[in-house]
């Protein structure tokens, strides 16, 4: 059994920000073809300063942990930024390192290298190798080393060291560890056996050529080292510590790169990536964040230990000379000056193996005197105890609590395993107090369930002799009619706020008034619907016209129609009904069709139906009559 011990250095969690160190490429073909110069200019080993785009008198001034120039080699790059975070893994701590930038920067070139200038990946792992070498034998450790390689391609995760497996899941286990269920693990034993796995993995990398670059990445690609220490005496405690060497792909602009097809897909999978990366470290500088959105895309749920998690993380940024990648540079740097702010928190990972089955054995034939039949038939005989108590019907409620004391006991002995045999004899008190506390309680449970039998047989007898009385009692019925017959007395109370208001006759004859017009027009509605059923809509829109003046009804009819033809925008949405996006497709009708010749042609104007023209008849007539 393994129990999962988190420490850190020290005793106390440190926290570790990550390391950015931005490297400068050498111009690619012909030095400066336009003389202009670069458009990036380092000051010294930590700052350097970019034009700015708004005046180019002036220029922007950034500080970083390292900056690696143009004759900068691949040597002092691995030096400066990345061996020192090497040994953290040798002591059960994560570490990450990975290249950002556009494409065409380099990234490629700093995390692999060629046969001549070997890159990061290939320098790490040798140095992986030769820390274990150096690490002494007496001190009773033994290591094993594995790889695994993958890509995101599209949002998929492919296995490289398997090249015919198909899209991985990525999932998470209880320790907030990030797992991949099926991907393949190889163990190495030198950097020989390594390399043997590692470079017919890396041709199974997808790469195509666009205009800016011949070989660009089209993937993220991601190799992990796990490096295992396992101690040789008891308590034979397991660290286990990650090195994560990420090369990912650059973002496009795909106006430059001439991408279609297949190859523009694949850039939009890229720049979508890399966008829910700098959103990750946005929401993690801002503090106030309440979700960090690691789950929105599968490279930032793989990189969600190295942002912001407990890795030791160094990000190195590759940027170009040449001004035609200014906004890009200028970019892959504000997000290199914001993920400088971000802090981690590593801890060691580290396993302690419990035998507890040999254990409990030995104390077993320890307590039987050393006979080796006892401890059996004495198992037989609780399982004999327990079918007993399964088939009474308190046994259930029994139950209940036996799993929380067989968590208990199992707890107990666990930390007796771990304490010294000083210890012992008041863990063994404790053990003794726990199990009368058992007994105590489970005597309580039954003096409780004896209280709930004498309640229930009380609570039927109660039921049972107030039964008559209900069905003896014939009376209540009549009671609750006459009850109901006093509804009339509530609502003559709610009229007689209406008979206070004596000292008003004028409001009292307008509300006569009134009521006696909507009776006339309840009458009028009736005798419409008699004489003619089918034309329900022509009785609609009438009812409000048959009650102006045919005059006034023609004079404003004819005032809309002249504002429809020669009014302007600002006279049109004067109009009640006609806003701003009406009003321009009421000019763009009158522009091509010429003028309106009656106020119906105003249904042709796109978005405006029968309905909306009657009402808007109806508002600007009623509105006219009211000036």
């Amino acid at each position: 059994m393994a129990q999962r011990v988190s420490a850190s250095d020290g005793g106390n969690k440190k926290t570790s920000r990550v390391r950015v160190a931005v490297r400068l490429r050498p111009y690619m073909l012909k030095q400066d073809e336009k003389d202009e110069g670069p458009c990036v200019r380092g000051l010294n080993s930590q700052n350097l300063e970019i034009i700015n785009w708004r005046n180019a008198t002036e220029t922007v001034k950034y500080h970083f942990d390292v900056f690696h120039d143009m004759q900068t080699t691949q040597q002092e790059v691995f030096l400066s930024s990345v061996k020192p975070i090497l040994p953290h893994i040798l002591q059960g701590q994560n570490a990450s390192v990975f290249a950002y930038g556009p494409t065409g920067a380099g990234k490629t070139h700093t995390m692999l290298g060629s046969p001549d200038q070997p890159g990061v990946i290939p320098r790490a792992v040798r140095e992986v190798f030769n820390l274990v070498k150096a690490k002494n034998e007496d001190e009773g450790w033994k290591y094993s080393i594995g790889m695994s390689y993958l890509e995101i391609y599209n949002e998929k995760v492919l296995d490289l060291l398997s090249p015919n497996s198909q899209d991985l899941p990525i999932r998470e286990d209880k320790d907030k560890n990030i797992l991949i269920p099926g991907l393949t693990h190889t163990t190495i034993s030198s950097f020989s056996d390594f390399d043997k796995h590692f470079v017919p993995a890396t041709l199974n990398r997808t790469t195509a050529s666009t205009k800016l670059n011949q070989r660009s990445s089209r993937s993220h690609a991601i190799l992990l080292i796990k490096v295992v220490r396992t101690q040789s005496a008891a308590p034979r405690r397991q660290q286990t510590g990650k090195l994560y060497l990420v090369d990912l792909a650059g973002s496009e602009d795909n106006r430059r790169t001439g991408n279609q097809g297949i190859r523009l897909k694949e850039s939009g999978a890229i720049n979508l990536s890399l966008f829910t990366l700098s959103k990750v470290v946005d929401s993690l500088n801002s503090g106030t964040a309440i979700r960090v959105p690691y789950r929105d895309s599968k490279l930032t749920r793989l990189l969600q230990d190295s942002l912001g998690g407990s890795a030791h993380s160094v990000m190195i940024t590759n940027i170009a000379p040449e001004f035609k990648y200014y906004f890009d540079t200028f970019s892959a740097l504000n997000f290199a000056a914001k993920s400088k702010l971000i802090v981690n928190k590593p801890f060691t990972r580290e396993t302690v193996a419990v035998p507890l089955l040999p254990v409990k054995r030995a104390r077993e034939e320890h307590e039987a005197g050393g006979s080796g039949t006892e401890p059996h038939k004495k198992r037989q005989k609780d399982e004999k105890k327990t079918q007993q108590e399964g088939s009474s019907p308190s046994a259930h409620h029994h139950s209940l609590s036996e799993p929380s004391v067989m968590d208990r006991l199992i707890a107990l002995e666990k930390l007796m395993m771990s304490c010294q045999d000083k210890d012992r004899t008041s863990m063994l008190k404790d053990m003794a107090q726990s199990r009368k506390e058992i007994q105590e309680l489970k005597e309580k449970q039954r003096e409780f369930e004896s209280k709930a039998k004498l309640f229930s047989q009380l609570t039927g007898e109660k039921s049972i002799t107030q039964q008559d009385p209900v069905f003896k009692n014939n009376t209540a019925p009549l009671q609750k009619k006459q009850s109901n017959a006093m509804k009339p007395r509530k609502q003559q109370a709610v009229v007689q706020p209406l008979q206070v208001s004596q000292l008003q006759p004028l409001q009292q004859l307008a509300v006569a008034k009134k009521q006696s017009v909507c009776v006339k027009k309840k009458e009028k509605k009736l005798s419409d619907l008699v004489e003619s059923p089918n034309g329900k809509e022509n009785m609609k829109e009438n009812t409000w016209e048959s009650q102006l003046d045919t005059s006034v009804l023609e004079q404003s009819r004819q005032k809309i129609l002249q504002v429809l033809n020669t009014g302007c925008l600002k006279e049109l949405k004067g109009l009640q009904q006609i806003g701003d996006k009406k009003a321009k497709l009421i000019l763009g009708w009158r522009e091509i069709h010429g003028h309106f010749t009656k106020l119906e042609d105003l249904i042709k104007v796109e978005g405006m139906t029968e309905k909306r023209f009657s009402s808007f008849m109806k508002a600007n007539i009623l509105s006219a009559m009211g000036k």
